[in-house]
């Protein structure tokens, strides 16, 4: 474990943070918080802790005794001061001494003590660090500690491994019992450097940040010297197929088989986004034995349970040409763990004076043998978040198994981290967006239609990812809204297959497909080439088809439905002179997307286009609609707006189409008309 201090930049941070009216106390702690918070084996994603004790004023320039402490929620690595909410220390040390105290009583307690109302909440652990003498406490839940203390004999490594150095704490729910126990352990080993609290983490203090900073890093890296000395073999291999079937056909199964059926009348689920990990040491571990025993014992720390549940689940490996059969298998493997998860809800719940009500069935972390890990989350983000926290509980338990046997608290207690109000109020309760946990592709992604359809997609929630022949325009014009862009030549039918791949790949799936790209080409069609007219069908046609076939077989496979958007164009029903190479293929397609409808239908999968006109777009560039105005006697504006409501069209009218489409659960085979108005090319 290095140790990052540099006195130069605790200077700069003084500095930086001085102008604001930040005190040196504050902008050191600032400081120390993002050193701890930047290394994964010490913090990761919300956990951990840190405060400073210090003097403020207060609106009527009194001087107050204060502590600034992590805020609930915030990440260490990337805290800011307003992270660091102020309590008054006169308002909460007196709790000390009662004998309990409710955890609304806490909180309340706590949100009292704040002198500026409008902070956020102070952490759970604020009273622990409140009860404490120490000027700078800092907690994490460093890797090596967690791997030394979730041992059978967890208490006896750490007295031998940190001394008098370190002062043990036994397991405790974090809450005001923690607290005064904390408090209670340090006043009898007044000369202790910090405190580890059994299966849970580790505390150290000082007396300037500096030091309580040295103390973390020094006490951790007597956790990974012992680690150092473990040599027994950790994993025997377990006998798996030769060969297993790749992720890209995996993971769209796992994410269909978590997918929780909402209303089956209109096809919605709650889904999931999926992020697949693996490694030389994931692989070691998945591939082991004895997998069920040291792979289902539960947590490395309590607090990674709000985002992974308990346990993961483990699925048998996926042989390569049998991937029906392992359908069939995950399937089982699903249903298994609703059920345990339920029976284990209920088993606890009845004990509780106050019930709560239980969380989905699914799992968040799946082990498959033969290929490594996938995290479930409900964005990206958060599925990164799960597969972050599931490889750091690989490498504590592989760390522990080398020198003993991996145990965590048991079930009760985890229950009730898992059910704590508290925790569940981490992860936040926010109405999600109508697409949200919904993989949208995107073809043409680079062109003016594709972009705004991407970020009408995004805008509802949706993971969107844009494929252009031009990758890095795609990239580019995806990082606009937090999407991925990648290359593909819809014309070429491993590209379309490996772009599909990589979708899984990466997310786990996809739902919505806007098949868009294209291109017009012109010609009489009595005199065109061959080649021209063969060219348009292969990118205004077959293109589409190709598509739309690699897309069904995912949805398949994921078996919640799907949904196919086509961009058909005017031309497909009002032909214009001098187009039917554009146009033939375009009625083509308009027509696919019918055939589509009727043949997927019974697996809820909707097909749906849109026909536009007069588009600023590569297909109708600005010198065209020059031309095409000058030859009609009118202005650019008023050729744009040459409809029924005299409105020019844009690609955001057609990007909301696709929209709108998606998210008409009941419309199938249907063809949107997005022109401002043209009688000629109305449908119905």
């Amino acid at each position: 474990m290095d140790n990052l201090w540099s006195d130069d930049d605790a200077r700069a941070a003084v500095a930086h943070y001085g102008p604001r009216g930040i005190g040196e106390d504050l902008a050191l702690r600032v400081y120390t918080t993002r050193l701890l918070g930047g290394e994964p084996l010490l913090v990761q994603h919300g956990g951990g802790n840190t405060s400073v004790k210090t003097e403020l004023t207060d609106l009527t320039g009194t001087p107050v005794e204060a502590m600034c402490v992590k805020g609930s929620g915030w990440d260490m690595a990337l805290i800011e001061p307003p992270g660091l909410p102020a309590m008054r220390l006169e308002s909460v040390r007196p709790l000390l001494a009662l004998d309990a105290l409710s955890d609304e009583d806490m909180v309340n307690a706590q949100r009292a003590s704040l002198l500026d109302s409008t902070s956020p909440n102070p952490s759970v652990e604020a009273l622990l660090h409140a009860f404490l003498p120490h000027k700078f406490v800092d907690h994490t839940h460093a890797a090596a500690v967690l791997a030394v203390t979730d041992q059978p004999d967890g208490e006896e490594i750490c007295a031998e491994v940190f001394g008098d150095r370190a002062a043990l704490v036994p397991y405790i729910m974090p809450g005001f019992a923690l607290a005064k126990k904390a408090q209670e352990v340090s006043a009898a080993n007044p000369d202790a450097e910090g405190l580890i609290l059994l299966k849970h983490g580790i505390f150290s203090f000082g007396e300037t940040a500096r030091e309580a900073y040295e103390r973390m890093i020094g006490l951790v890296a007597l956790a990974e010297e012992r680690l150092k000395e473990g040599n027994k073999p950790v994993f025997v291999p377990a006998k798996l197929p030769e060969s297993v079937a790749p992720a890209s056909a995996v993971a769209p199964i796992l994410r269909g088989c978590a997918a929780i059926p909402l209303a089956p009348s209109d096809g919605r689920y709650t889904r999931w986004i999926v992020a697949h990990r693996t490694s030389p040491a994931i692989l070691d571990y998945v591939n082991g034995k004895d997998l069920m025993r040291y792979g289902q014992v539960g947590v490395v720390t309590p607090d990674h349970s709000i985002r992974t549940k308990g346990l993961p689940l483990i699925v048998p490996p996926p042989e390569s040409g049998l991937i029906d059969a392992f359908k069939t298998a995950a399937q089982e493997a699903f249903e298994g763990f609703a059920k345990s998860y339920a029976a284990y809800f209920d088993r606890h719940n009845a004990r509780q004076e106050m019930p709560r009500k239980r969380l989905d069935t699914a799992p968040r972390v799946v082990l498959v043998p033969g290929m490594g890990l996938f995290a479930l989350g409900k964005s990206a983000k958060d599925a990164a978040v799960v597969a972050d926290l599931a490889e750091t509980t690989i490498s504590v338990i592989t760390d522990a198994e080398a020198i003993g046997r991996f145990e965590t608290i048991d079930e009760a207690d985890l229950f009730e981290i898992e059910y704590w109000s508290l925790e569940q109020a981490k992860l936040g309760k926010a109405a999600e967006k109508p697409l949200a946990r919904h993989i949208v592709l995107v073809t043409g992604g680079a062109g003016a239609i594709g972009q705004a359809t991407g970020r009408a997609f995004a805008a509802e929630g949706a993971e969107v990812v844009l494929a252009d022949l031009n990758g890095d325009a795609a990239k580019e014009a995806a990082s606009g809204f937090g999407g991925l862009g990648i290359a593909c030549d819809v014309t070429d039918r491993d590209s379309v297959q490996e772009a599909f791949d990589d979708v899984c790949k990466g997310l786990g799936g996809v739902d919505i497909v806007v098949s868009n790209a294209g291109a017009a080409w012109q010609g009489r069609i009595g005199t065109v080439s061959d080649a021209i007219l063969r060219e348009s069908f292969e990118l205004n046609f077959f293109a589409h088809q190709t598509v739309a076939q690699c897309a069904v077989r995912v949805m398949e496979a994921q078996d919640t439905g799907g949904v196919l958007l086509f961009n058909a164009s005017k031309q497909a029903v009002n032909p214009g002179r001098d187009f039917g190479p554009y146009g033939l293929p375009k009625a083509a397609t308009m027509l696919l997307a019918k055939q589509y409808a009727l043949d997927y239908g019974g697996q809820g999968i909707r097909s749906n286009a849109v026909n536009a006109d007069r588009i600023r777009s590569g297909l109708l560039t600005d010198n065209m609609i020059k031309e095409r105005a000058k030859a009609r006697g009118l202005s650019e504006d008023d050729y744009m707006g040459g409809n029924l409501l005299g409105r020019e069209v844009t690609a955001d009218d057609v990007a909301q189409a696709f929209v709108s489409l998606s998210l008409a659960r009941k419309t199938t085979g249907a063809t949107l008309t997005v022109d401002g108005g043209n009688i000629a090319a109305a449908l119905r």
